[in-house]
């Protein structure tokens, strides 16, 4: 989350036409057109935006050569300048490509590969689905910012509180069908194959991503609403999809052994790489929210998930939902609340607009009650000044009567960031080590920077089975604190 919050627009994802289907597709476009570059320029710093920015270590420029080799194969175009592949700042394992020849994966999608041919294979789908056009079939979903237009609606009769929450810090995305899916799966595998990367890493990409789906599952308990967007989300998967990518790698003719899938130059590639929340952008810790550089932070309520985004915090659980951002302070702290109601489509403050300090800080907050369908409900907004001129605030939407509600602990418990508090968060990063004599999973995986499931992330991050044995040599992945 940056201070100064600018609620995005999503961008349209549209597609492009590409003679003939499956491994056998006919490349007949040789250029991408004018208006589809016009589109996919004007989506891509929205996307950019939405996603975190574009990541600037040494991994970007590997990836976009990787990405415009790949694309190339598509017959979108014969020219690899034709293709922007960019490598995105965010914590959430995505990959997605749009109109113009504009491609983007996510590090933490990037973390999880194991090589270049498993890399190749997620931009190929991608560049799979806008090739056959998928983007005019879809059906959109909102993502983090539903959380709160699920259960909004009019504030004094209008319809823009549900339409803003819907729209902050969220991202419209596709969800393609299984026949999609599968039609981008061949799409991508046959490039895999043309570009003469091992066809058989697109199964083994599946995968991957299916055992780091249950495993999101297994230590949140349930759906991970930090995960959200994801590529998992956005693309169903399974078993059955894994096997059948596998049997499409099989027509081709390639062996399993004809095809390097450069996995040592790969895995030195991520050295260093950036994995979960980046500082800059607060993080993430169970149900703590601290923000290093802005010297903030809060605690949700026991049992409630936190999601982060370039642009806001969202917070949800069963008693209620809530967002968490700020801006530029203006005139004053009653001020600023009775703007965040207006922004939510209501006449402003209500009158019952209340005054105090929190942990040192200005703060005022009030409540309003607002309609969803049939159903009642109460709106909160927190607010707090820190310094002449910012603020931040909460959004909260808990059932009618509620007021405050099960948030009341985290609102009191909004303060400052001590310097020593601020030093003390370390991002992760991934650490290449090239396993020794003596080595084993539980020893390597004592070094995970977790308190929790260490051999589960060891093993899920370096696709090792549960009876897999490293050996003397083998190059694994760690993901280490600091």
């Amino acid at each position: 989350m940056k201070r100064v919050i600018a609620w995005g627009v999503a961008a349209s994802l549209l597609g492009y036409t590409v003679g003939g289907s499956a491994v056998g597709v006919t490349q007949s476009a040789r250029s991408i057109s004018a208006s589809d570059k016009a589109t996919g320029a004007k989506a891509h710093p929205e996307l950019l935006q939405e996603y975190g920015g574009a990541y600037t270590g040494p991994q970007a420029a590997y990836v976009r050569g990787v990405g415009q080799k790949i694309a190339v194969q598509s017959g979108l175009s014969n020219s690899q300048s034709d293709f922007t592949v960019t490598l995105l700042n965010s914590p959430v394992n995505n990959a997605f490509a749009i109109p113009g020849g504009y491609v983007y994966v996510t590090r933490q999608l990037l973390a999880l590969m194991n090589d270049e041919a498993e890399l190749a294979s997620v931009l190929g789908h991608e560049v799979g689905h806008v090739a056959a056009r998928h983007a005019n079939k879809r059906n959109t979903t909102s993502t983090i910012g539903s959380v709160l237009a699920g259960v909004l609606g009019a504030v004094t009769g209008s319809s823009a509180l549900g339409q803003l929450a819907s729209s902050g810090a969220q991202l419209v995305t596709l969800r393609f069908s299984r026949q999609q899916e599968y039609q981008a799966d061949d799409l991508g595998i046959s490039y895999l194959a043309r570009a003469g990367y091992d066809p058989y890493a697109a199964a083994d990409m599946l995968a991957a991503l299916n055992a780091q789906t249950a495993l999101d599952a297994d230590i949140k308990g349930g759906d991970d609403a930090r995960a959200v967007p994801s590529w998992m989300s956005t693309h169903p998967n399974g078993a059955d999809r894994v096997a059948r990518a596998r049997q499409q790698a099989t027509t081709t003719g390639i062996a399993i052994t004809d095809r390097q899938r450069n996995g040592d130059a790969f895995l030195a590639r991520l050295d260093g790489l950036l994995y979960d929340d980046d500082p800059a952008q607060g993080m993430i810790d169970g149900t703590n929210f601290r923000h290093p550089k802005l010297r903030i932070g809060f605690t949700a309520p026991a049992g409630y998930r936190l999601a982060n985004s370039p642009s806001a915090v969202s917070i949800s659980g069963t008693g209620g939902q809530a967002q968490f951002s700020g801006g530029a302070l203006g005139s004053g702290l009653p001020a600023y609340v009775d703007g965040v109601f207006r922004k939510l489509g209501g006449a402003g403050a209500p009158d019952t607009l209340r005054q105090m300090r929190v942990n040192g800080l200005p703060a005022a907050y009030a409540t309003a009650r607002a309609t969803s369908g049939q159903r009642a409900v109460d709106i909160t907004v927190f607010a707090y000044q820190m310094g002449t001129n910012d603020a931040y605030h909460f959004m909260l939407v808990t059932p009618s009567g509620s007021g405050i509600g099960p948030f009341a602990p985290m609102v009191q418990g909004f303060a400052r960031l001590t310097d020593a508090q601020a030093a003390a968060i370390k991002p992760r990063r991934i650490e290449i080590v090239t396993v020794k004599s003596g080595d084993s999973v539980g020893s390597l995986a004592s070094r995970m920077g977790y308190a929790d499931q260490r051999v589960e992330r060891f093993r899920t991050i370096n696709a090792l089975a549960g009876d897999a044995r490293l050996r003397v040599g083998q190059k694994v992945k760690l993901i280490v604190a600091g």
